[in-house]
């Protein structure tokens, strides 16, 4: 396999209370703000602070350090708001202060040590300037507080020939988040897919080699974009220059919402992007997607 040039990424460096340094992706980001006045609701989750109120909206104001496993700060003028917009909902991360942005490739963010277990709360490690970031998995911060609701079979609205298109199709799914992974896996088994996961787009490449060359080839590779090592557009490209596997039809399936995603997307060579996380415009991908790949309209 030829060698990957990552892409630049830009993280907002920022650190709890505990002086933990963390970083989020920057596209992840509204604003900063200082904390404004909150509503505390009865029967609210531990490590929502309260409800905001932003240019006339609602917002939710999380404690990231008690969201984490750590103390949180006892005063909420003690800090400040990143707003945050990612998998079609917006909210504020109370954390202790804001230090800069910085510039890294996404060949250089490794995925978190072996003994972080299930509670880091981050999906990679990087340096900057001698110092170990942790980027945070806010993914997984959000579905700690609001976990996904179940939802009805989504074979209950499909058509007979629409569950016949999906029945066996073999769908190969790559994301570092493992609540993503497995929330997306879900739906994915429920359609009747054949699917098969990983965690990295390395692993991920090398599956569509190695199902190649035994003749089972995937059809389809559901990817996340935001990925240690190897992100989801090199994945795009790799995939792409390989003769044996270039006709795989590739969906980023992301959290980030922005048309300048879709743009990129588009020019790396995926054949569709979707915002995270729908299981019903994700059901519509699947069946747009096979519909395609057999000629139908």
């Amino acid at each position: 396999m030829s060698l990957v040039t990552g892409d630049p990424l830009s993280l907002l460096l920022f650190r709890l209370h505990s002086g933990r340094l963390l970083g989020i992706n920057l596209l992840k980001v509204n604003e900063i703000i200082p904390c404004p006045p909150l509503t505390k609701l009865p029967n609210r989750h531990p490590h929502v602070r309260g409800i905001a109120t932003l240019r006339g909206s609602a917002l939710t104001v999380i404690d990231l350090a008690r969201a984490i496993g750590e103390r949180g700060a006892a005063d909420v003028d003690d800090g400040c708001l990143i707003v945050t917009e990612l998998s079609r909902s917006r909210q504020g991360l109370h954390v202790k202060s804001v230090e800069r942005i910085v510039q890294c490739s996404t060949r250089d963010v490794r995925p978190p040590p072996a003994g972080a277990g299930n509670r880091a709360f981050i999906t990679g490690v990087t340096q900057i300037d001698g110092a170990i970031v942790q980027i945070l998995d806010i993914e997984k911060v959000l579905h700690g507080i609001a976990p996904a609701l179940d939802e009805a079979p989504l074979d209950g609205w499909l058509e007979s020939k629409d569950q016949q298109l999906l029945q066996g199709r073999r769908v190969l799914l790559v994301d570092d988040s493992q609540v993503a992974l497995q929330q997306t896996l879900n739906v994915l088994r429920q359609l009747g897919l054949d699917c098969t996961a990983v965690r990295s787009a390395q692993a991920a490449l090398q599956q569509l080699h190695d199902y190649q060359q035994a003749e089972m080839p995937f059809e389809l590779l559901v990817s996340d974009i935001e990925m240690p090592e190897m992100d989801g557009y090199n994945l795009v490209r790799e995939i792409r220059r390989s003769a044996d596997i270039a006709a795989t039809y590739v969906l980023l399936h992301t959290s980030l919402d922005s048309t300048m995603n879709t743009e990129k997307a588009r020019s790396v060579g995926a054949n569709a992007v979707l915002t995270k996380f729908s299981s019903v415009d994700l059901t519509q991908a699947l069946l747009d997607a096979f519909r395609q790949m057999d000629g139908r309209s």
